[in-house]
């Protein structure tokens, strides 16, 4: 809207030389307040106005004078083309109430008054009020007004509708009551702009833009905007979910071993995993939309698309190379809409390959389960009570592990499999000041060498593909302030021995894929079955790390070496076997117990333990017997039948061989009651026997 729609259209004008009695008339008969006064070229002189008449008047001046000593020549012209705006601006500073509107050329065109202005004014602002109402009422976003002090002044129809509100009821409210949580107190006091802040209230999820209403400089209300997005949030997170499961779907087929591609209705490609593009060489963008029978050769996919039969481990030729295959439909209400084709291994010669890892996965889960079925009774760590010994050369050797255990130098232990260097290393740890802080234990040799060096170090997050999230602490991280147990040392990738030996020489560390370093406190034992200074020379294990290893060297002697434990151990693998199969087998005969000794033992206590508990499911009395053990040492032993001098000759060893061990029992209690200090229960603990039968067997060898 501009002045020219404002201003008045029809009036007179006077010229210099009219006369006053003209004048009048013209006011009058106009009924304005003003006249303008052209020239002789139609031009705008000035203007005469009531006031300019009374004047005359009052001066006596006659009514046939000309009105040219009267009228203003100071006007107030004003271009037609003025905004609305400025129209307002123009009333609030004209000081007369009647102006003069011109064109570009200075003739006029039209008056105007404040009154009539106004008048119009007003008339557009009901106009402007009324459209403003009505856009506010079909507005599809709800739509709430408060004043400065946060009075709702006005809701919209789908404020009512969104949040459930009556007009009568709320406006005259404070908005926080209404609508709590909304806090427009920034926008009230400050004049802050919040644009696309998310607003709940009771189940209803909004998208709210606060927007301060201004006048004259001053803050006079606000108004707050309101989008639904409900809906649109539920919509989204179905999304997310289907965007994460594609994700998941994608990673899955990404990390499987076999190659793997999805063709449509038309039997053309529309998803493939990494395998399947590495397995023929090219890139998915080029693969995707193309004909599969373009893309794998001797392809059978397009005919299961169109008969909907599946072809489940079929032979393929590619490129001259028989593979296994699957082909299976894909269906969906009735109808065939693809097919899903799987190599399921890249050479059918691989199958021997798997086979063989597949047979050493389950010998090593049978090793794993076997020793977790014998630890499953234990709650307690080892500690040096718990070595059953009386062997001189094991006694000097627990001696020297108790010195060793007072510090916290590194301490490497060799010994044969299966001799008991992770128990050693166990009582070390108790034995010594950090007992009451972590033993954390890492087999060189069970891990998977890809996978070894993050559970050395741990990574940080994002360090490769499948790590976690939030990354992972590794067994150095959390050894510190305990003890570090590397077991099969001599297994460790050489790659990886630069690494352990600055955690060895600095107590520092770097996770993969990060770039801080570490500080720990660890101290380090280490065990090994294999010769280290072998694989120095061999340049399989690194000097440097052999020597810093070897601080103290302890090595434990194979169980062919001590004879003498064999009888403890087994009363101890008795009283541990009965436990657990509520059993009361407590003797082994002299024959079952010199197979035993003659045996040269490669598993060391170890294979002793096995044994034992082998006996005791064939056991049916309280007794070992030898046809309870293993062929391979009954064999030698066993009398055979119908052979006099054989018999004749067993029984003459059996007898010599229990006055044999009856020494030896003898021996090994004297043995026990000298390491125990005298004390019987501690001897009877470490022979492995309860202490009423180590009262009986010493009465029955007067050592009373």
């Amino acid at each position: 809207m501009r002045l020219e729609d404002m201003m008045t259209r029809d009036f007179a004008t006077l010229r210099p030389e009219d006369s006053l009695q003209k004048a009048v008339n013209l006011l009058r008969n106009s009924q304005r307040d003003g006249l303008p006064v052209l020239n002789k070229d139609g031009v705008l002189a000035g203007i005469f106005t009531k006031t300019n008449l009374y004047d005359a008047l009052i001066k006596g001046t006659s009514l046939q004078e000309t009105v040219n000593n009267y009228y203003n020549h100071n006007v107030v012209k004003i271009k037609k083309d003025l905004d609305y705006q400025e129209v307002i601006d123009l009333v609030r500073k004209i000081p007369v109430g009647t102006g003069v509107v011109v064109d570009g050329d200075e003739r006029v065109v039209g008056l105007f008054t404040k009154v009539e202005l106004i008048t119009a004014l007003f008339k557009e602002e009901q106009l402007l009020n009324s459209r403003l109402q009505v856009i506010c009422k079909a507005m599809h976003n709800a739509l709430v007004s408060v004043d400065y002090s946060g009075t709702i002044t006005y809701i919209n129809r789908a404020a009512e509708q969104l949040f459930n509100l009556l007009p009568a009821k709320v406006e005259g409210r404070m908005v926080e009551a209404v609508l709590p949580g909304l806090d427009l107190q920034p926008v009230l006091t400050c004049g802050q702009i919040s644009i696309g802040s998310k607003y709940q209230v009771g189940e209803i999820t909004a998208m709210v833009n606060k927007t301060p209403l201004i006048d004259g400089g001053e803050i006079v209300g606000a108004i707050a905007f309101f989008q639904d997005v409900t809906e649109l949030e539920t919509i989204a997170e179905e999304m997310g979910t289907v965007k994460r499961l594609n994700q998941t779907l994608k990673t899955v087929l990404d990390i499987g071993y076999d190659a793997l591609v999805v063709v449509d209705e038309s039997a053309s490609v529309v998803l493939v995993n990494r395998i399947f593009l590495d397995f023929i060489k090219r890139e998915e963008n080029i693969v995707i939309n193309q004909p599969i029978n373009k893309i794998l050769e001797n392809s059978r996919l397009h005919i299961v698309v169109k008969t909907g039969i599946p072809e489940l481990n079929d032979i393929q030729f590619i490129d001259g190379k028989p593979y296994v295959v699957s082909r299976l439909p894909i269906v969906r209400d009735g109808q065939v809409i693809g097919a899903v084709g799987k190599i399921s291994f890249r050479r059918v010669d691989e199958l021997r390959e798997l086979a063989s890892r597949l047979e050493t996965m389950n010998n090593r889960l049978a090793h794993f389960q076997e020793e977790l079925k014998k630890e499953r009774f234990r709650e307690k760590p080892y500690v040096f009570k718990d070595i059953i010994t009386v062997n001189s050369v094991m006694l000097d050797l627990i001696n020297e592990a108790k010195q060793a255990a007072r510090g916290l130098s590194t301490v490497l232990i060799s010994g044969e499999s299966g001799v008991g260097k992770e128990l050693l290393a166990q009582a070390i740890h108790q034995e010594g000041p950090r007992r009451n802080q972590a033993f954390l234990r890492v087999n060189c040799a069970a891990i998977p060498e890809n996978l070894l060096e993050s559970e050395f170090f741990g990574y940080e997050e994002g360090a490769f593909t499948g790590a976690r999230r939030e990354g992972k602490r590794g067994r150095l991280d959390l050894a510190d302030g305990g003890t570090l147990f590397l077991d099969e040392i001599g297994d460790l990738p050489i790659a990886l021995q630069g690494k352990l030996l600055r955690a060895l020489e600095e107590q520092t560390f770097e996770r993969i894929g990060g770039t801080k370093t570490e500080k720990v406190d660890v101290r380090f034992l280490a065990a090994t079955n294999q010769d280290l200074e072998k694989k120095v020379r061999e340049g399989t294990f690194r000097k440097d790390l052999y020597f810093r290893l070897n601080v103290i060297h302890l090595i434990i002697p194979p169980l062919r070496e001590r004879i003498d434990d064999i009888l403890p151990l087994v009363y101890a693998f008795l009283r541990k076997y009965n436990l657990i199969f509520n059993m009361q087998v407590t003797e082994i005969d002299s024959l079952a117990l010199l197979s035993l000794q003659k045996y040269h033992w490669p598993g060391n206590v170890r294979e002793l333990e096995n044994i034992i508990e082998r006996a005791l499911n064939f056991a049916s009395d309280h007794l070992i017997g030898i046809e309870h053990l293993p062929p391979h040492l009954r064999q030698s032993s066993s009398p055979e039948k119908n052979n006099t001098q054989l018999v004749e000759n067993h029984n003459r060893v059996s007898h010599a061989y229990r006055d044999s061990r009856t020494e030896q029992e003898r021996a090994a209690i004297l043995g026990s009651l000298r390491r125990a200090g005298g004390n019987r229960s501690e001897a009877a603990r470490l022979l492995g026997i309860s202490r009423s039968w180590l009262y009986e067997k010493m009465k029955r060898f007067n050592l009373n």
